[in-house]
């Protein structure tokens, strides 16, 4: 719900500071089925509307998945830098038993909208005794505002693969050099073919050579659907510190991380920073023609993991220039 805009709005959150709590009548044991061992605490955040300058009310529910009844359960709820939230953290009386769960509602003040795309996470801890033992548990939302980038081609800012015939257009590494071409194709790399690697399908970028066709990563918002075990990434390094850390946000407004690395396009260890190798080409066009033959260039696949019972929204690249890739898919 809505409460007034910026005016008299921290006057507002500070008679809002007294906290709903509602608790669901805790089960008989009868009626609560059998826990399994590894079941955990589940956090779980309301939607955040985004359409400010306003004051906002999140629901914060913790359902106590663990076997024994939850006691001085306390919730703490933060937004982005700067946003000012009230409570920042409450008690919770009572107990819950086995499948109960608990509310807490909170006011935050959401600032005026900003242009283009933007990620805004909020998250909430539960502190605990019982429950399964943790002692404490995390949920995180993530809003957004704007578009991702409709998919991995609508990124591509780096040429990497010329003609040998045409070499002049390439950069794949900051110094004009770029893959040939004619000796991806011989290992079967040619415009828009299937790429099989650790369980995904991907296709080779779809462009000419001498276009561009691969992403620099920089952070990057990209769209992709899917729902399975990991995220496969196709690419290669430039330099050896070619690693960083991809997350992947659901279509329920949760995320996961991953981090991964690829080695040099040449020289490093084929397998460094655990990457798959893919294809191995024969040399490299360089600004005055083809050379460097008996040399490899190549493309490897490296994977993070998903929570496979979620679907894929999108995914935020690592930011590090070093990074390159040319396409990623969901894997079983």
């Amino acid at each position: 719900m809505k409460a007034t805009r910026w005016v008299s709005s921290l006057r507002a959150l500070a008679v809002a500071a007294a906290l709903t709590l509602a608790a669901v009548p805790a089960a008989t044991a009868a009626e609560s089925p059998a826990q399994s061992p590894a079941a955990r605490t589940e956090v779980s955040i309301s939607p955040v509307d985004l359409d400010g300058p306003a004051i906002e009310t999140v629901q914060v529910t913790v359902k106590n998945a663990g076997p024994q009844r939850m006691r001085s359960l306390k919730v703490a709820f933060t937004g982005p830098v700067g946003w000012a939230v009230q409570p920042s953290v409450t008690a919770v009386s009572g107990s819950f038993a086995a499948g109960a769960t608990a509310s807490a509602e909170f006011r935050i003040q959401v600032p005026e909208r900003r242009s283009g795309f933007t990620l805004r996470t909020f998250t909430a801890t539960a502190t605990y005794t019982g429950g399964d033992g943790a002692g404490a548990a995390t949920g995180t939302r993530t809003e957004t505002v704007g578009s991702p980038l409709p998919d991995l081609a609508a990124a591509y800012n780096n040429l990497g693969v010329t003609d040998e015939n045409d070499t002049a257009p390439g950069n794949y590494d900051g110094d004009g050099n770029s893959f040939s071409a004619q000796k991806l194709a011989a290992v079967g790399l040619t415009p828009g073919s299937t790429v099989r690697a650790l369980g995904a399908e991907l296709t080779w970028p779809d462009v000419e050579p001498g276009t561009k066709d691969n992403v620099s990563s920089q952070g990057q918002a990209i769209t992709l659907s899917g729902q399975g075990g990991r995220l496969v990434l196709l690419g290669s390094g430039v330099t050896s510190g070619a690693t960083g850390t991809a997350t992947v946000y659901y279509t329920d407004g949760t995320s996961s991380r991953g981090s991964f690395g690829f080695p040099n396009w040449s020289f490093d260890p084929a397998d460094a920073h655990g990457a798959t190798l893919v294809a191995s080409s024969d040399g490299r066009n360089r600004p005055d023609g083809y050379g460097n033959a008996g040399i490899d260039y190549r493309i490897f696949a490296h994977s993070v993991p998903l929570d496979a019972t979620k679907q894929v929204r999108f995914v935020v690249l690592p930011s590090n220039g070093n990074v390159h890739v040319f396409a990623m898919a969901v894997a079983p």
